[in-house]
């Protein structure tokens, strides 16, 4: 693959995720050893042509030529499309291009509640915007209660099987009872709060995902399930801890949303 020479990507020192898929684009050398720098590091006088905010919320790719600067997913495609010249027809292509900005997108307004980080105190921070976040919201919840559903059949004879309309109420209702709790004890954390506590609801229901995908080979075993279940709460009870002492929250939201879980396991169990 050609690499695309005398350019410099700027990403977010703060991102795992940028971190690592600009280091494999210099490790795979589709950009040159010095093609990558954090946008924290950039100074003014450097790169005048450089947005600074829209490099924190879109990543910037600077022709260090000619001064010219692309972003967002513009600036991935030029660098996939140089290194494969057969899709540059497709990353031409004004649907497909928009599509996948709104995904960029969708990605990189909620990258910090999907991998949360303190901050170093860079004056610049990712631009917040509420649609992305509710997107990120409805999405999380509308995949987790898909997968909460087909596990819930695997607990048959522990506990009782319920319906894709529980779980999404169960989900949702979390949703709304520690957006109440969260804005009566810090408002002004609160969407920041709700990302985070479904990345965590997420990220279980993903731990979940191969059971249900194997439970044909693995057999019937509602117990073991139930176990592995408990085990996947407990990885997400911890989560949460962390996370909120990321977020300054203390123990108060992680005390709430153990209480909101219990309370539904006993609605579940015994009415």
């Amino acid at each position: 693959m050609k690499a695309l020479n005398n350019h410099t990507i700027l990403y977010d020192a703060e991102c795992p995720m940028c971190n690592l898929y600009t280091k494999a684009f210099v490790q795979t050398g589709l950009l040159d050893n010095n093609g990558r720098a954090p946008y924290q590091q950039l100074q003014p006088q450097t790169c005048p042509m450089v947005n600074r905010q829209r490099a924190v919320n879109e990543i910037a790719l600077i022709d260090n030529k000619t001064g010219e600067v692309t972003y967002g997913i513009k600036s991935l495609f030029k660098i996939l499309g140089n290194a494969m010249p057969v899709f540059k027809p497709l990353f031409a292509f004004t649907p497909f291009v928009w599509l996948m900005s709104k995904i960029y997108a969708f990605i990189s307004y909620n990258r910090r509640v999907i991998i949360p980080t303190a901050g170093d105190g860079f004056d610049l921070q990712p631009t917040f915007k509420l649609r992305y976040r509710v997107t990120y919201l409805i999405f999380t919840w509308v995949i987790t209660s898909y997968i909460l559903t087909h596990y819930a059949v695997l607990l048959a004879g522990v506990m009782p099987v319920g319906s894709l309309y529980r779980e999404c109420l169960i989900c949702g209702g979390q949703i709304f009872f520690q957006g109440i709790i969260v804005s009566l004890v810090a408002a002004d954390k609160k969407w920041d709060y709700l990302g985070n506590m479904m990345t965590i609801s997420f990220a279980g229901s993903l731990l979940l995902l191969p059971v249900v995908l194997l439970a044909n080979v693995l057999g019937q075993h509602p117990v073991i399930y139930a176990g592995y279940f408990m085990l996947v709460a407990g990885l997400m009870f911890l989560e949460h801890i962390r996370r909120s002492k990321i977020l300054n929250l203390g123990w108060v939201m992680t005390i709430t949303w153990a209480i909101y879980r219990a309370a539904i396991l006993a609605v579940i169990l015994f009415i």
